[in-house]
């Protein structure tokens, strides 16, 4: 059995308002729209920008529980498989934590979220009026971020393509460092006769970069500079 698990929220938040005025939430993962209502909402924004274990989660879902009186329509663990099910959230298990963190990240795909205007206001937005943040504060935390080579690295080559974990892994293996089209991004990720797509994960398993891109990618996310995708 594996000792650790963890788990992180997929996608962006947006606000949508119908024919009627009223507003409803949504998140957005690779252009789709998934409907949640209130108690999912919670859930999703309890793991917003956190890597977090079961236990974790209930402490804090209890804490905006009672800020937000969640009415809540299922228990915490059928809330939180619901939205495993639907992709909003994922989870990552192992035998230690990174192994846990590894096979969390791995699959998703990082995008940062300093190329995006609106996901950038929407995070100000979210970290202002529902985590009732100081706005001079959660300012400061979009304004300055000092990134190590690493983390610059990860984000020069997010900007130029949607990579997942484990190909950002492979990209700092290889030393690319231009995968601004498909045959380059093709020829850098692919160029063996082994990797695809579907096991890249399994195959930068043994990767001497695995640990540090994968620290500095949860490193980038914890900072809120990157949100995570699925495609």
């Amino acid at each position: 059995m594996s000792k650790f698990t963890y788990y992180t929220a997929v996608g962006h938040f947006r606000r949508r308002t119908n024919g009627r005025g009223q507003s409803y939430p949504v998140i957005i993962i690779n252009q789709k729209e998934y409907y949640v209502d209130i108690q999912e909402m919670t859930l999703w924004t309890v793991l917003n920008w956190r890597l977090l274990e079961f236990s974790q989660i209930r402490a804090e879902y209890d804490k905006l529980d009672l800020e937000c009186s969640v009415s809540a329509r299922r228990t915490l663990e059928d809330c939180l498989g619901r939205l495993c099910t639907r992709g909003l959230v994922a989870s990552g298990s192992g035998d230690t934590s990174f192994d846990a963190l590894y096979d969390l990240l791995g699959g998703l795909y990082v995008v940062p979220l300093s190329e995006g205007i609106p996901l950038r206001l929407a995070a100000f937005l979210k970290l202002t009026v529902m985590k009732s943040v100081p706005i001079s504060k959660a300012w400061e935390l979009f304004r300055h971020d000092r990134r190590s080579e690493q983390e610059a690295r990860i984000m020069a080559l997010s900007r130029q393509a949607l990579l997942s974990t484990a190909e950002l892994i492979k990209c700092t293996e290889v030393e690319a460092k231009d995968v601004s089209t498909d045959e380059k991004l093709m020829d850098a990720l692919y160029a063996d006769d082994d990797t695809t797509s579907d096991n890249i994960a399994d195959m930068m398993l043994t990767a001497k970069s695995r640990e540090p891109v994968t620290m500095a990618i949860a490193n980038l996310y914890l900072r809120r500079q990157i949100i995570f995708e699925r495609v």
